[in-house]
């Protein structure tokens, strides 16, 4: 049986993309990376580490959270339950 997905981790790289007017191979080459790296960013089909991240953010020039975003998904009662308490 498949997992089901708590969480989601999307990516806005597209739009920053076009307005620096950039390339997906620029943004690679610019970031160490694959042009193919990035096409999966894109389509929200890799999650980048948190340096590659970084790296992205920093190119636009802009915080982390301006790119990526993360959401929790699921049951709110389900969702209370998982949280921590200090």
């Amino acid at each position: 049986m498949p997992k089901k997905k708590l969480s989601n981790f999307e990516s806005s790289i597209h739009v920053w993309r076009a307005k620096c007017r950039m390339t997906q191979q620029q943004l690679a080459d610019k970031v160490g990376v694959s042009r193919q790296t990035i096409i999966q960013l894109e389509r929200n089909r890799y999650n980048p580490s948190l340096l590659l991240a970084h790296d992205i953010a920093d190119v636009f020039e802009v915080p982390i959270e301006q790119i990526f975003t993360f959401t929790r998904i699921g049951e709110p009662e389900t969702m209370e339950m998982m949280d921590v308490e200090d």
